[in-house]
């Protein structure tokens, strides 16, 4: 058997487009929705992804200012940046871009970020309220993955589900949203004992390690869904490759994501998305 795609790529596109007609439809109402990003300067993919990012709200309609984070900037600095952007009422969604420099203390960042502005739904208090199941932002990757789920209507309900990572941003979030469609869910890593057997007994396997081709084709069950969320680079190689070993993995699996063009521009997507539901917000 091959899989069948889930094209994630050609799925943020439709998105995007009904995004432009959201836009259109506030801004005639005198709001702007605008993006604001707090970006590591000095770190070349950082600056890529969020021009990218920039790039796709700017063709939605949407505003945005980018503001550098660098070797220089201190602590105080980057809060009371932060501070600025959340008082600001012409911002609706502030994204702090990771990694930022090592002498900065992300955690306190986000902190002080709150709920309110993160649409990319990383701050505690954002993933507080999704443990709680209280509305909020979720996670860009993690709801990205969902939104393709749906879209190519996977059953969710009842499913075995391994998630392989345990991230803040991506593997923890995403096993509680499958957890709140009613899977049944574990968590493993990498340190997991005999974790390809673990996900042998997957329906859906996502994998969100962070390890090149990690997951091989022999660790998938016949007919299960496979969910890439892994970009790495590896020498010697054009594109970034996922954790999942494609070409062994999409011979077993009924649907698989590739990489680059799967849950990437999904990420991108969901996270304007987000955005544009803060500044809708603001119509009530």
């Amino acid at each position: 058997m091959s899989a069948q795609i889930l094209d994630g790529l050609g799925l943020s596109k439709i998105i995007r487009e009904t995004l432009k007609h959201r836009v259109d439809s506030i801004r005639a109402k005198g709001i702007i929705p605008r993006l604001d990003v707090l970006v590591a300067a000095q770190d070349p993919a950082s600056l890529s992804y969020v021009r990218m990012k920039q790039m796709w709200a700017e063709k939605a309609g949407m505003e945005g200012h980018s503001y550098p984070v660098t070797d220089e900037t201190s602590q105080q600095e980057l809060l009371d940046k932060i501070a600025e952007l959340n008082a600001d009422p012409k911002v609706h969604g502030i994204l702090l871009q990771h990694p930022l420099p090592k002498h900065l203390d992300e955690q306190e960042a986000l902190i002080a970020l709150g709920a309110e502005k993160d649409v990319d739904g990383i701050s505690p208090a954002s993933l507080g309220r999704l443990v709680a199941d209280l509305p909020g932002f979720r996670c860009a990757t993690p709801l990205g993955i969902m939104n393709l789920l749906q879209h190519y209507e996977i059953p969710i309900q009842g499913k075995r589900v391994v998630v392989v990572g345990r991230s803040v941003i991506l593997g923890k979030p995403a096993a509680l949203m499958l957890l709140q469609k009613h899977a049944t869910v574990t968590i493993a890593h990498s340190r997991t004992l005999d974790l390809p057997d673990l996900c042998r007994q997957a329906d859906i396997l996502v994998a969100a390690v962070g390890k090149a081709e990690m997951v091989k084709g022999d660790w998938i069950k016949p007919g299960a869904v496979v969910i890439d969320a892994g970009y790495n680079k590896v020498e010697g190689r054009k594109w970034d490759v996922g954790d999942v070993e494609f070409e062994s993995a999409s011979q077993v699996a009924s649907w698989i994501t590739p990489v680059p063009g799967g849950v990437g521009p999904m990420t991108v997507a969901s996270l304007l998305c987000n955005a544009v539901d803060s500044a809708e917000s603001h119509l009530a």
